[in-house]
This record gives structure tokens, C-alpha cells and sequence, in this order.
């Protein structure tokens, strides 16, 4: 089990799922300001229709100074996608620490990846827009965190299947699970809509009421 946090520690916690950690020099600062900027210029214009200029004049920085640390619009459209990937990848691994019940490991799988999507939709949009867009290092590197996330859910989808005795694919599972959370932007509407952990316990309880039945309907035949 974790320590109980300091006060310290819990506020960068809660500072975790926001697209710009709390920076500790002043370059950071303004790279997280940058990357918040880009965000919203991809958002709105699309990756293919943002230009240099447009991330320049969003961010306030002179061209010459975005190209100085920004080689390419690329560059910082590998830059949002490693920040967002890899926080939630570390988001995940702390709170599923110490749990081992495996339908609760799934839930926390969900509500983690719910909370982020929901307090980073721009960033979300654009990341599920723009998933095959950075090429060489940038998109291996990418790919490779994005993986990651997958064998995780996959491990989880296992370790419910050997504890329950249940027959599904784990690999289908998986995908309809990401499909389901990854689009919630296209509907999500907070004013009628519930917040993170109500939608994600709705949703859960759908979810693994769906690969439970696989249990009861093996058993019948």
C-alpha cells in the first residue's frame, strides 16, 4: 500500500491529469504553456490545417523562438501525445497499486482513463484525431507507450478470466472497451451528463456485466 501523502504530494497529484504538470524552471513553465496553446490550435484547426505561424501566434512566442526550440509542428504534437500517454500510464499504476481484486483493478482502469479524458477533452480530441500522424523516432516512441497501455488492459482482462473461470477474448474485450471511452467526446455533456467516477462506475458496471455473462453462457452449453 502507498504512505499517506503529504500535503505536497497530494497537490501534485491532483496537478497529474492536467496537460501542464506544476514546472519547476522557468523553460518548463513556458513549455507547458506552449503545449497547452498547441493543444488548442490543433484542436481547432486540425493537425494537416495548423501552421508554425498559428502555434506562434497562440502561444505568444516569436516564430524564429518557436522554431529555436520546435523544430516542427511535429515536435509538438509528439510532445502533447508523450505528456498525456505517459501520465496516464503513471496515473494508473499508482492507484492500482496495493488492489488486487481484479474487477475493481478494471474499474480503476476505467475511472482513470475517464477522469483524464473528461478534464483534458481538447487534448483527447486531438490525440484521437492525430493517432498515426508523427512518423520515425517520434511515432515509434509513441507507439510504443501506447502499447504499454494496452497490455496492461489486456493483463487485467486475464487476470478476470482466471479468477472467475470466465471464456472471452481478451483482445475484444479491450478494443470494445476503448471504443466505448475513447469517443465520449463526441456526446459527453457535463450539464446532463454525470461527472467521472459515476459515469465510469455506470459504465463499468455494463462493461463487466457484459464479460461476466460469458461465464453463465458457457456453462449452458
Amino acid at each position: 500500500m502507498l504512505l499517506s501523502p503529504t500535503l505536497s504530494q497530494r497537490a501534485r497529484r491532483r496537478s497529474r491529469h492536467t496537460l501542464a504538470r506544476r514546472p519547476e524552471s522557468r523553460f518548463d513553465q513556458r513549455l507547458a504553456k506552449i503545449l497547452i496553446h498547441a493543444t488548442d490550435v490543433f484542436y481547432e484547426k486540425g493537425y494537416e490545417g495548423a501552421s508554425m505561424r498559428d502555434l506562434s501566434r497562440a502561444s505568444g512566442m516569436s516564430l524564429a523562438g518557436l522554431y529555436h526550440y520546435f523544430e516542427s509542428k511535429e515536435k509538438l504534437l509528439y510532445l502533447i501525445q508523450k505528456h498525456t500517454f505517459s501520465t496516464i500510464v503513471q496515473r494508473l499504476r499508482q492507484r492500482m497499486e496495493g488492489v488486487t481484486d481484479p474487477e475493481e483493478r478494471i474499474r480503476i482502469f476505467i475511472l482513470n482513463h475517464l477522469e483524464y479524458f473528461l478534464a483534458n477533452q481538447k487534448a483527447m480530441k486531438v490525440l484521437s484525431h492525430e493517432d498515426d500522424v508523427l512518423k520515425n523516432g517520434y511515432g515509434s516512441e509513441i507507439a510504443g507507450i501506447k502499447r504499454e497501455y494496452y497490455r496492461i488492459c489486456v493483463s487485467l482482462m486475464d487476470e478476470l478470466k482466471r479468477a472467475q473461470g470466465l471464456d472471452f477474448s481478451s483482445r475484444i474485450a479491450v478494443l470494445s472497451l476503448f471504443g466505448t471511452m475513447n469517443w465520449i467526446y463526441t456526446w459527453y455533456n457535463p450539464k446532463v451528463d454525470a461527472n467521472a467516477q459515476e459515469l465510469a462506475g455506470r459504465m463499468g458496471d455494463m462493461f463487466l456485466q457484459g464479460i461476466c455473462s460469458s461465464r453463465r453462457e458457457h456453462r449452458k452449453k
